[in-house]
Formats: C-alpha cells, structure tokens, sequence
C-alpha cells in the first residue's frame, strides 16, 4: 500500500521550510518531511559542468528525490517533502517513480512579503532582487497554469496553511 505524498514547492522566501519544519514535529497525518536542500546545493559553476545549466541538476535531484521517496511510500508511509522545484520538474519525477497520490501545493506569499522575510527574517538581503521576483513569478505562472493547489502565506494564517497541508 502507497502512503500518502505531500510536496511543498515556492520560490525562496515563501514559507514552505517554516511549514515543513511545523509539520514534522506537530502533523500526525505526516510520517516523515523531508527537504530537498538537504542534498546539498553546489554552486552555479559547479551545476553548469556537471550538468549543463542550474535547470538540469534541479531536474535531475528532483527524480532522484522521487526515486528516493517512492520508496518510502511503497513501505506504506505518508511523506512530506519541501524544496524550491519546477512544478514541471516535479510532475515529471512523480511520473518516472510511478508515484500516482502526490499533492503538490505551491507555496507564494506577495513580493512585500516576500522582500520582507528574506531581508529579516532570514537574513538573506542579498536575495532580494530581481532574479529572486522573476523566479517566484514564473512559478506562480507554472502553478496556475498546471492547475496547483495554492497556498498563499503571505495573507492566510500560518495555522490555516498548516492545516490545510494536514487535511
């Protein structure tokens, strides 16, 4: 029996690692979260010899994360997993690991907010620039586009978006 999938996917600033990391320690409906992250980020140089371009090595961790968690679900386990991915991405690896009952939920909150929590909350001034807003607006295109559930934590409450996730 296939355990359920929960994939948490926004741009940087969005409050999906907030979320994941709650979630981990209060949802009983979650077995495990994992975070994509956790790999280990190399540098842009680094993704560029090795894979092509920063696009290719995100695609390519994201099937290998599916791999990694269609596995865990094959063992009747609910999974919860966060990371900055195309939704594209995302899809592609859940159909290449044969997992059929994952919910993607992207994870956005406006650009204010956004600026806001990368400059205070994290501490990651740098982030906030015009990269990082192009980024966060493709996704949110990509999400509307596919059809994904939205979750917008700019305007609801923490505890609405964390019980959405653990309905």
């Amino acid at each position: 029996m296939e355990g359920s999938f929960v994939v948490l996917t926004g741009a940087s600033g969005a409050g999906k690692t907030t979320l994941a990391r709650f979630i981990k320690e209060h949802c009983s409906a979650i077995d495990e979260v994992l975070f994509f992250d956790s790999i280990g980020v190399p540098s842009v140089e680094r993704m560029e010899s090795e894979y092509g371009s920063v696009e290719n090595w995100q695609q390519a961790m994201t099937i290998a994360w599916m791999e990694k968690i269609g596995h865990i679900l094959r063992n009747g386990r609910r999974v919860g997993f966060e990371g900055q991915m195309r939704i594209a991405f995302v899809q592609e690896a859940l159909t290449a690991a044969q997992i059929s009952n994952a919910r993607i939920i992207f994870v956005d909150c406006d650009d204010v907010t956004r600026r806001r929590r990368l400059r205070t909350d994290r501490n990651q001034p740098e982030l906030d620039n015009p990269v990082t807003m192009n980024w966060a607006a493709y996704l949110r295109k990509e999400a509307l586009t596919t059809g994904s559930e939205i979750l917008d934590t700019g305007c609801e409450a923490f505890s609405d978006c964390v019980g959405r996730i653990c309905s």
